[in-house]
């Protein structure tokens, strides 16, 4: 697919499968890493949080001028939910502090539940997230105890359906706007049921017209560039 670095810097799509625990950025640091001495302009379209898997699509070169419009492209999710439970983070990034009652809710009671989040909903962002207010980071404000004021935003969930009820565990697939956070989602789910609700996984399986199947290891793509540059120096050498 790739034959020369001439191609990264010309611009290229790439779609990576990001790693559990990697932050987007330590995606686009490993590609800026693996390209010097060349200092090729890399981003991506799209965070994903650090305990997400999945789909991101990251920009090199020319590329990275279009990163707004992929950015902003219809992006779909799949997830588990764990019910019973909230967290600060909405995830697991912290640990289950609030505890319900669930032996009383029902399947259909479950699934039901989806439908009042489809369509074009308000959400708070979660207090630990990556938007900034007055130059920092909610999540640094957060860390410190600091009273963070959320602002609500407009997105739009187009499918809402859960794919599997092992209780406490509920599996579940979005399809939804840009800017749209899961997290949110499934804990407004769980206030929607009287209960609680966390978010224990999460992975990005399309944006736009870009799937995960098609996307590269980031490892093995990272190994591929400096097989490429290796064999350009050695060719001008």
């Amino acid at each position: 697919m790739f034959n020369s670095i001439q191609q990264f810097a010309d611009g290229q799509l790439l779609l990576i499968n990001k790693p559990y625990k990697w932050t987007s950025f330590d995606v686009v640091g490993k590609l800026r890493n693996a390209f010097k001495p060349l200092k090729l302009k890399v981003g991506h379209a799209g965070t994903l949080d650090p305990l997400a898997t999945g789909l991101l699509i990251v920009c090199t070169g020319k590329m990275t001028k279009q990163i707004d419009t992929f950015q902003a492209e219809e992006k779909e999710y799949t997830g588990t939910m764990v019910l019973g439970s909230t967290t600060p983070t909405y995830d697991l990034e912290s640990e289950p502090e609030q505890g319900f009652e669930i032996s009383h809710l029902t399947d259909e009671q479950i699934r039901a539940a989806c439908a009042q989040f489809v369509g074009d909903i308000q959400q708070y962002p979660p207090a630990h997230s990556a938007i900034k207010v007055d130059g920092e980071r909610l999540y640094e404000k957060a860390r410190r105890g600091e009273d963070v004021e959320l602002k609500l935003r407009n997105v739009t969930i187009t499918e809402f359906e859960i794919t599997r009820i092992e209780l406490p565990e509920v599996d579940f697939r979005v399809v939804c706007s840009k800017g749209t956070y899961i997290r949110s989602l499934v804990n407004d789910f769980g206030a929607a049921l009287n209960n609680g609700a966390y978010l224990s996984r999460l992975r990005r399986t399309r944006s736009g017209n870009y799937r995960i199947e098609d996307a590269h290891e980031i490892l093995t793509l990272v190994n591929t560039i400096r097989e490429l540059k290796a064999a350009e120096f050695q060719d001008n050498g």
